[in-house]
């Protein structure tokens, strides 16, 4: 599907230059000569490599269509991860540089969001959520109230994360993924 070339918001995936990218950033700028152009930050979906390219108004892009379909995470097997298609039970194995660093959270039969582009798997996205296992933290210092003093901690999966006081060696928590920090207890 053709667009604008100032169309183009974060997020959109575009067919340019013969290979599939991510817009990362955009920016609209209005130079005192000229006509106005859209300034974008590019990630290349295959390979991660980054290009930044103006856009005017008057270029037109293909912006992709991506398949987005729900999988359950079955294991690993040296750098590549295996997902069950929940539908059709089909098994897909992709490299772990589409999940990036977010590959520590995955978990048993966790179900993701694998997008795919002409039968080939381009991303991975983790739920926004995770629960994690303290393994290892350190002990309140007696007399330390201030709200926002957080302790170092350890998951289960080697995550390192800033925890409150109160979270202890044991205690099973929800931790946000992208951003790697603590959310609240996990309930039961």
């Amino acid at each position: 599907m053709k667009i604008s070339g100032n169309a183009i918001r974060p997020g959109m995936v575009i067919e340019h230059k013969g290979r599939l990218w991510a817009a990362v950033k955009t920016q609209h700028t209005q130079p005192g000569k000229g006509g106005a152009y859209l300034q974008v930050e590019l990630r290349d979906l295959r390979d991660g490599t980054k290009l930044n390219e103006r856009f005017r108004s008057s270029e037109d892009v293909e912006r992709a269509r991506l398949d987005q379909r729900q999988y359950q995470y079955l294991y690993q097997e040296n750098e590549n991860l295996t997902f069950m298609d929940t539908e059709t039970f089909d098994q897909v194995t992709v490299h772990q540089n589409l999940v990036g660093e977010a590959v520590a959270f995955l978990q048993d039969n966790m179900t993701v969001t694998i997008e795919s582009y002409e039968g080939e798997p381009v991303g991975v996205t983790l739920p926004d959520t995770a629960i994690c296992t303290v393994t290892e933290t350190e002990a309140v210092v007696k007399g330390q109230t201030a709200a926002a003093s957080f302790k170092p901690a350890l998951l289960d999966n080697g995550v390192r994360i800033s925890v409150p006081p109160h979270v202890e060696t044991g205690d099973k928590l929800v931790v946000n993924i992208a951003e790697r920090t603590y959310a609240e207890r996990a309930k039961g």
